[in-house]
């Protein structure tokens, strides 16, 4: 007979999170803390160290690292750190990205780079020094972040939709090869979500121009979906919750959609 367990625990368990300054990462941090886990917090924003600050004053453990995930020496130095800190990695939330909204026609060399650097530079980074600290310690799980637009495009995002996409599929090969290595690895793939980065992106293609507008911006990103509303920080971190836990202890290599039945 099955007995109840407390499966979302995160007792004793080290937490790495990249781009956890504010929005999804931030939220992930907080709920992540709120069950258990030791969170690094990464970011180039200083604001996270602040952040961190707060979830001490809590009673939890957090500690912040200005981290370039682009960087390698950066990423390598960092994890040296955070291994001899605190010992172990068992999770990693691999959530650093940006966008810049235009065409293939219209960006610039500098512009693709940038996305592609952040999003799938810093993820294979941060995997490569960070994976062989969780096999020595007996496993644990990768999340990644990737979007409802790696999945099925989206317009005036061609950087955006490549490195999601790639995100995607990165996070199926990193499974098939570290899976006898007991580490999971999953996507988290978001839609609108009320972070800086979607109003960021109303701003750049012209639909945002004052406060009214982007209230009217962000009630449209939502109201064509199921659930009628655009997504919070905090609705993505539950799914990077569930995916961190032993509650998915046999899930590997999926992409979780949690978009509120956009692509539904």
């Amino acid at each position: 007979m099955i007995q109840k367990k407390d499966f979302l625990s995160l007792e004793g368990k080290v937490a790495v999170i990249s781009g956890a300054a504010s929005g999804i990462g931030l939220a992930t941090a907080q709920l992540l803390s709120a069950y258990g886990a030791k969170v690094v917090m990464l970011d180039v924003n200083l604001k996270g160290k602040e952040e961190a600050e707060c979830i001490k004053k809590e009673g939890r453990i957090a500690e912040f690292f200005k981290c370039d995930v682009t960087d390698q020496e950066n990423v390598k130095r960092i994890v040296n750190v955070i291994k001899e800190k605190f010992g172990r990695i068992d999770i990693l939330f691999n959530n650093a990205g940006v966008t810049v909204r235009k065409t293939v026609v219209g960006l610039e060399e500098k512009e693709w780079d940038f996305v592609l650097d952040v999003g799938l530079k810093g993820t294979y980074l941060l995997s490569k020094y960070v994976i062989p600290i969780m096999a020595e310690g007996g496993g644990g799980s990768i999340i990644n972040t990737g979007s409802g637009w790696g999945l099925k495009g989206g317009d005036q995002a061609a950087a955006y939709c490549a490195v999601k996409g790639g995100i995607v599929n990165l996070t199926r090969a990193m499974a098939i090869d570290h899976g006898s290595q007991n580490i999971r690895v999953n996507s988290v793939n978001p839609g609108d979500t009320d972070t800086a980065m979607l109003r960021d992106e109303g701003r750049q293609t012209g639909v945002v121009v004052d406060d009214l507008s982007q209230t009217k911006y962000l009630e449209a990103c939502g109201k064509d979906r199921p659930l009628g509303r655009i997504g919070t920080p905090e609705d993505i971190a539950k799914a990077v919750l569930f995916l961190a836990s032993d509650l998915s202890s046999w899930i590997t290599g999926s992409a979780i959609v949690v978009d509120g039945g956009g692509i539904a």
